[in-house]
């Protein structure tokens, strides 16, 4: 069997974003494959990865999700100092 890797596509949505002395990379992406789920993704300046659980049937409802935790959270919810959970071995 030769199965093609899907490709990436990147939301128009996705970029950077600076507030309160706090930058992220806001990535909104999907597959090119069916179902159309978009994926939401924050890496903050340190380099870590905040991926949400969910997705979103559309690329829009994934950057109100961001607005929706930057207004209720702030933009410290992204900072280099937030609580990283370890897997057990």
């Amino acid at each position: 069997m030769n199965e093609e890797t899907p490709n990436l596509i990147n939301s128009g949505l996705s970029g950077v974003v600076s507030r309160d002395g706090v930058t992220v990379d806001v990535k909104i992406y999907r597959l090119d494959r069916e179902p159309v789920e978009w994926s939401l993704e924050v890496v903050n300046q340190a380099g870590t990865s905040i991926v949400w659980d969910e997705t979103f049937p559309t690329d829009k409802l994934a950057y109100e999700e961001f607005r929706r935790t930057v207004t209720e959270e702030g933009m410290k919810a992204f900072k280099e100092s937030a609580k990283v959970i370890p897997f057990r071995r």
